[in-house]
């Protein structure tokens, strides 16, 4: 019975599939007599045994040796592609993550959407979110990655989207779309690239062919840049981190799953081709550099917005920067170990902030104010969010944080300071969020603002209750770090991180002796941040300008030069025709000579090269 809940984990994603297909009859109303809601009802008990199912697995999975699947999918001309699974506890872990946050992203949909048209459709695509990261866990391929990772882009431009008749929505769901395709088709050569070196796309494989790999440097270096070209756009860092915050403009209830675990599958990625990345130290360089540039860059963005999720989304692309610090330096368990912390604890940020945007006027944080009488269970589930994303004893984030920067201080203590930046960084911008929501005194857009019903407080509870206690799930399932081999003084510092942050900015946004809003002392800095380092402009002025150029050229060439040639070889035919049509007498000994000087000249043609070079040396 054991052996038959894991050899059947490959059920897992179909229950959310079989649920997102079901809910499409409710989607077009053929289905009208009961109204949409039965769709939500549908995905929600196949999520739960979706989450059950991979649960019992876990326990089952727990340190025992992982279990190869694999499925003949395309056999030809010496081509074998398969569909390889990899059942291991770490995999079967992601899923019950997968399905727990998604089952309560659902339950929170119920409060949050009760009203909505598009009902079926919303959960129908949050089952196929489920269903291809939770195909995204288990698969142990390069390729069926590739092709899952699309699905979900195109699930993300489709729910992103779910609003289609605002003009925002449409923008923010195709810029989101367009940004994503710059890293996917970088990563898409980088995936076909790497075939004729390795022979195979199986992760297990790749890692056993890395170890013994003898490949020219610039041939390394090539790939591996192509390859982290793609976890670069899902993970939403610079320069392709857009995206996030286009996507924004969707349902909170998506951006549950979209803040905590989708923007993850880029990382889960990368930790699987960690080997193959290795190759290369002008790879690890890079990823190196790349999360630290999105990690202190999204940090001091996240300082100056005043929309309340911006607040939060550039906070995740700050956090996805440090797993690419991680993973560059060849430390897969504290990256896997900090994508699940991050995850719990910024589903947490985004159920309360979502709570506000829900019956609130506004989402601009310096015209809120004073709703901790009014909201005290989301301003506590905000505020144990926010302990659990930093470094705050004994929760979650602080363990993460700790045994990076801990290896950090032995290999590279320069990147430590980085660590520690962008965790007070991190603080002090949830700590004024907090503050401008829930702190100081009530204004006119918060005045009347009730807490939420309970479909949405209960994921809220249950949540909040699970971010507290993960330190003794970890501990339970020997996942923490041995606090003896970890370095003390890091851990100070991360503490006091954590302290600084939050009382500066305490003192700040609630203190009187500051006026509201606070300005920075530098204009010109202020707007550098608020308007994103001005990423959107320099994307207009480079790639936005040269598709432009490209598309313009192809255009003149299309209609001067194809269309020319087309048009000459018409107006040719129009006229040889009209020359015919005023040649034909009736006259058959006409039409005889005719033909009679067509076949003698074809005749010399043919024969020209026997007898021609006679004829001209005779003639000249």
């Amino acid at each position: 019975m054991n052996q038959l809940f894991l050899q059947s984990i490959w059920l897992v994603p179909c229950y959310a599939l079989i649920g997102a297909l079901a809910a499409l009859p409710w989607s077009p109303t053929v289905i009208r007599r009961t109204g949409p809601r039965p769709a939500g009802y549908v995905n929600l008990l196949m999520t739960c045994l979706a989450f059950t199912h991979s649960l019992i697995a876990l326990f089952l999975s727990w340190h025992a040796p992982s279990q190869q699947m694999s499925f003949s999918w395309l056999s030809t001309a010496g081509l074998n592609l398969t569909l390889d699974l990899d059942i291991s506890s770490v995999s079967v872990a992601a899923m019950v993550l997968v399905t727990g946050l998604n089952l309560l992203a659902q339950i929170y949909a119920v409060g949050y959407m009760e009203m909505d048209w598009g009902w079926a459709r919303f959960y129908s695509l949050l089952g196929l979110f489920e269903a291809g990261m939770c195909s995204l866990a288990l698969c142990n391929s390069l390729f069926f990655s590739y092709l899952i990772l699309e699905i979900l882009t195109l699930g993300t431009y489709l729910l992103v989207g779910l609003w289609f008749s605002q003009p925002l929505v449409v923008t923010g769901a195709r810029d989101a779309f367009l940004t994503k395709r710059v890293g996917d088709l970088l990563l898409l050569i980088g995936v076909l690239a790497l075939w004729p070196l390795a022979g195979t796309w199986n992760y297990s494989e790749l890692a056993e062919w890395a170890q013994t790999a003898n490949l020219d440097p610039k041939i390394a270096a090539v790939v591996g840049l192509l390859l982290i070209a793609g976890p670069m756009g899902k993970c939403a860092q610079f320069p392709l981190h857009l995206w996030l915050d286009e996507a924004m403009e969707g349902p909170v209830p998506s951006t549950i799953l979209r803040n905590s675990v989708v923007v993850a599958t880029g990382a889960w990625v990368l930790i699987k081709l960690q080997p193959v990345l290795s190759l290369s130290p002008i790879v690890s360089t890079a990823m190196v550099v790349i999360g630290v540039i999105t990690a202190v860059g999204a940090s001091l963005i996240a300082i100056a917005q005043i929309d309340i999720k911006r607040c939060l989304s550039y906070s995740v692309s700050a956090y996805m920067g440090l797993v690419f610090i991680a993973v560059g330096t060849q430390q897969d368990e504290a990256a896997l170990l900090l994508v699940l912390t991050h995850a719990i604890a910024s589903a947490l940020l985004v159920m309360s902030t979502g709570a506000i945007v829900w019956n609130s006027i506004t989402q601009d944080v310096t015209q809120l104010g004073g709703l901790w009488s009014r909201r005290p269970v989301s301003a506590l589930a905000y505020i144990v969010g926010t302990l659990g994303l930093i470094a705050f004893p004994p929760l979650g984030s602080f363990w993460a944080l700790l045994e990076l920067a801990s290896r950090l201080w032995e290999k590279q203590p320069m990147l430590v300071s980085v660590v520690i930046a962008v965790n007070t960084l991190t603080a002090f911008s949830l700590t004024r969020e907090f503050s401008s929501i829930f702190g100081g005194k009530s204004k006119q857009m918060s005045e009347r603002s009730p807490e939420v019903s309970w479909q949405m407080a209960l994921p809220m509870i249950i949540l909040l209750g699970f971010t507290l206690h993960l330190p003794l799930v970890l501990q339970s399932l020997s996942l923490l770090p041995s606090w003896a081999n970890l370095n003390k003084d890091v851990a100070l510092l991360l503490m006091w991180s954590s302290i600084f942050g939050c009382s500066i900015s305490a003192v700040i946004y609630l203190g009187d002796f500051i006026p509201k809003p606070v300005r920075f002392p530098i204009k010109a800095l202020q707007n550098l941040l608020a308007n994103d380092f001005y990423t959107p402009q320099l994307y207009r002025l480079s790639i936005v300008l040269s598709v432009d150029f490209i598309s313009k050229l192809a255009d003149t060439i299309d209609r001067l030069v194809i269309d020319g040639i087309v048009n000459m070889i018409g107006l040719a035919s129009i006229g040889s025709g009209e020359s015919l049509k005023y040649s034909n007498s009736g006259q058959t000994q006409f039409y005889a000579l005719t033909v009679l000087l067509g076949i003698s000249l074809l005749g010399i043609t043919i024969t020209w090269q026997y007898w021609g070079e006679k004829f001209l040396n005779l003639v000249f």
